[in-house]
């Protein structure tokens, strides 16, 4: 439930060419003010909430969640011993031959993470 009065998007827009024109006039806020018959708290707090407004609007948008894949250990029948078989997403399968470097595969499962691989 909406706390407070609707919007108004006139007042709005109002509020936001005043602001602009005093951006734009050189004159501090309380002179605009007075120029224009508007009252000083007034004013600021109208630039405070479009500017809170303008941040909400361009504020980046949350991060894709990640998605897991499947992944399937398999015997495959060496007479060497037991190795690991990868296969990607995308059919690509990766055989890992028993006896394989550990920092050897970290640094290829860290490839493999990289979204630009």
């Amino acid at each position: 439930m909406p706390h407070g009065k609707p919007r108004d998007p006139h007042k709005e827009q109002h509020w936001q060419r005043l602001i602009e024109r005093w951006q734009g006039s050189g004159l501090s806020v309380r002179s605009f003010c007075e120029r224009h018959h508007l009252a000083v708290p007034s004013f600021y707090a109208w630039r405070r909430t479009l500017q809170q407004r303008d941040r909400l609007a361009c504020a980046p948008q949350a991060p894709d969640p990640v998605a897991f894949l499947p992944v399937h250990v398999q015997h495959c029948g060496l007479d060497a011993g037991p190795s690991l078989e990868v296969v990607l997403s995308n059919g690509r399968c990766i055989r890992i031959p028993p006896g394989f470097d550990p920092t050897a595969l970290r640094a290829l499962l860290a490839a493999l993470e990289d979204p630009t691989c």
